[in-house]
């Protein structure tokens, strides 16, 4: 399997002539988690979809590692959390992870899930409810709980953070340490500058579709002499498009 695990090169994407992705090239190596940051609207969202075949770049390649993104073996590797995550009402949590994991090929087991739902904070007693009766902060749990129990190596999630009490931010940060530990790779995006300086190796900052920065995130307080990441990213994204 190829050391890089996300490849974007040259990305565009419009929409009824508006681009939303211009040029946009970055990647992610296998093994560290890496942050994509951008005020709302800047394109985070459409190069996931893009990279996930939802939606159809204009031009440009994306590979998962090593592989098209337009060939369906190309997400095997991976898991996903959308950012409006919204597990199908009827289902109760069992059944809705047993459907994911058989889904992911991969067994479901009690311990497993009991851990799981321990770590992040959910109880136990949810697993037998519908989702329907699920606060936005247990559904948020669910669906991390299914990415996590994937196994997968790749990780690609979308806001994970949203409808998160602190506390629950707090124990989700370890379960990302420890699959970065274990060498698999985290893709996420946040609004919430302070989780991606604690959590990632690297960041990318998009701003009106085009690739601002991409490198750790002391690089980039480093290049605008500051100390405060809020700081360097409201710099970054204030210079030309040219810069």
């Amino acid at each position: 399997m190829s050391d890089i695990a996300l490849r974007f090169a040259n990305i565009h994407k419009s929409f009824g002539g508006v681009p939303a992705l211009v040029d946009v090239s970055l990647e992610v190596r296998r093994g560290e988690c890496c942050g994509l940051v951008g005020e709302n609207g800047a394109g985070k969202t459409t190069l996931i979809k893009c990279m996930l075949d939802f939606c159809e770049s204009d031009s440009g390649d994306i590979e998962i590692f090593g592989v098209s993104h337009r060939l369906t073996a190309a997400r095997a590797p991976l898991a996903y959390l959308p950012e409006r995550f919204n597990p199908p009402f009827y289902l109760t949590g069992r059944d809705f992870l047993q459907y994911m994991l058989k889904l992911h090929r991969t067994r479901y087991d009690d311990a497993q899930v009991m851990r799981m739902f321990n770590a992040l904070d959910l109880d136990l007693a949810a697993l037998a409810k519908p989702a329907r009766t699920y606060s936005k902060g247990m559904t948020q749990k669910l669906g991390l709980a299914a990415c996590l129990l994937s196994g997968k190596d790749l990780h690609v999630l979308d806001e994970p953070t949203g409808g998160l009490d602190p506390k629950a931010r707090a124990v989700l940060k370890q379960e990302l340490m420890q699959l970065r530990n274990a060498h698999r790779t985290v893709f996420l995006t946040s609004h919430a500058l302070a989780d991606v300086e604690e959590m990632c190796d690297r960041m990318a900052i998009l701003h009106d579709g085009r690739l601002r920065f991409a490198g750790a995130p002391e690089e980039l307080r480093r290049r605008f002499g500051s100390r405060d990441l809020e700081q360097a990213f409201l710099a970054c994204i204030a210079e030309p498009a040219t810069a």
